[in-house]
């Protein structure tokens, strides 16, 4: 062994008498035997008060008691904590649990059959003023929509509970956005706690995260983990969201909850997760800096102004596009009548494939561009036209209401892709 505290014979080692002789041969008994014997008894005294937890406490000068040993970047180890941790989960728990609410929606289902019935769903949300404004995802308080046998009517009522009130109160919607999935509503109540909104740009890769909400109907779940990744860009129901990254766990009823870090700040809204056999923590919150705008507008003007072009399209893929010998972009399949795209003179079966010299290859990567541009400015697109480039001049203008749906959705998008493989996953909205 070559442990630094063994000691190691050779056969030239041996011990030799000392040349000096003691004049006093008593020396041995008298004084060395019990000054060893003292350092040795001392010794077995401090072992044993560091067997004892709470004297070791003391004599560390210490408070933490649970701790564990990891290398240090120069190869030295360190006491870490681990009660630091769990004290950093209750003050950040007790803090943001009275900002966060619970949403119940009740809407009606119709049957191709003639038959109705309603229904609940839950979610979650943010107070975001003492007076009652509440910020969560337009998906959950968004319930319309229809499929092969039945369809989910507007929804009928909206209930929100306060955490430690046993009332349910009444909510108005406030204003709605379905591109990035936000929503206000409000109400009537003062003297609530607004949650304290943080710095989404400074967060950075595993830093500790909390996601705070109403899974399946438990109200008031706190679940830890870290930042994933941030930036990272996701696209569901061909809407292509910025989002953060968490492995804290998130469900359905999670949506509209608070991702909040140590400081309790609240720096991302929960809105979707990547589902599907074998994945698992894989969610993603809505920066809370990028709802500012959104949010402002929302109270203000009840919807959000973007500048409008006026097209319906879908992307041509490089496999489109090789087959029949085209360029990759955007494929116009309509153009709505008296629109900036009418009248700058676009046509069905154009393709865009730049906007201000970048290139698009989607619907969302051309609405990306395109709102980073105010009403009334003038933008170029390049198209492609029977096999001839031209650039076209485009005025945008406020985008009427009835047409985002139109304009805003690619429909050749991930989740599509996504839905048709089953051995993948899909991006799912969670209420």
């Amino acid at each position: 062994m070559n442990d630094e505290n063994e000691f190691n014979f050779s056969s030239n080692n041996s011990f030799k008498k000392s040349p000096i002789k003691h004049s006093n041969s008593g020396f041995g008994k008298s004084v060395f035997v019990p000054f060893l014997s003292g350092i040795i008894g001392a010794t077995l005294v401090v072992g044993t008060c560091f067997s004892v937890p709470s004297i070791k406490q003391k004599l560390l000068n210490t408070n933490d008691l649970k701790t564990v040993i990891s290398a240090s970047s120069n190869g030295e180890s360190k006491v870490v904590s681990l009660s630091n941790y769990s004290d950093t989960s209750i003050s950040v728990a007790e803090k943001v649990l009275p900002s966060v609410v619970g949403i119940t929606v009740t809407y009606q289902i119709s049957s191709i059959f003639g038959g109705s019935s309603s229904a609940e769903a839950t979610g979650s949300g943010i107070i975001i003023s003492e007076d009652g404004y509440i910020l969560t995802n337009n998906h959950v308080i968004s319930s319309e929509s229809s499929y092969s046998y039945y369809a989910i009517q507007e929804a009928t009522g909206l209930k929100v509970n306060i955490y430690g009130d046993t009332e349910s109160y009444d909510a108005t919607v406030v204003g709605t956005d379905s591109y990035t999935d936000l929503a206000v509503i409000k109400i009537d109540k003062t003297g609530l706690t607004p949650a304290t909104l943080g710095d989404s740009g400074n967060v950075k890769v595993g830093e500790f995260v909390m996601a705070i909400g109403n899974p399946l109907g438990m109200d008031y779940s706190v679940t830890c983990g870290v930042v994933s990744a941030v930036n990272r860009e996701v696209e569901s129901d061909g809407v292509t969201y910025t989002a953060i990254q968490t492995d804290a766990a998130i469900n359905s009823g999670n949506s509209g909850g608070a991702l909040v870090n140590a400081n309790g700040e609240v720096i991302g809204i929960n809105t979707l997760k990547l589902a599907g056999t074998g994945i698992e923590g894989v969610g993603f919150a809505i920066p809370i800096s990028s709802t500012t705008s959104i949010v402002n507008q929302l109270i203000e003007n009840k919807t959000v102004k973007r500048p409008y072009i006026g097209i319906s399209g879908s992307a041509l893929d490089s496999a489109t596009a090789k087959r029949y010998n085209l360029p990759e972009g955007v494929y116009v399949e309509s153009v709505e009548k008296d629109s900036p795209a009418d009248k700058a003179g676009i046509k069905q079966t154009d393709i865009i494939t730049k906007i201000e010299g970048n290139e698009v290859k989607s619907v969302n990567e051309l609405n990306k561009i395109k709102y980073t541009y105010n009403i009334g400015d003038t933008v170029t697109l390049t198209i492609m036209r029977n096999n001839e480039e031209i650039e076209v001049k485009v005025t945008l203008t406020e985008m009427p209401q009835e047409d985002k749906q139109s304009e805003e959705n690619s429909k050749n998008g991930k989740y599509q892709q996504f839905k048709e493989d089953d051995d993948f996953s899909v991006f799912d909205f969670f209420r």
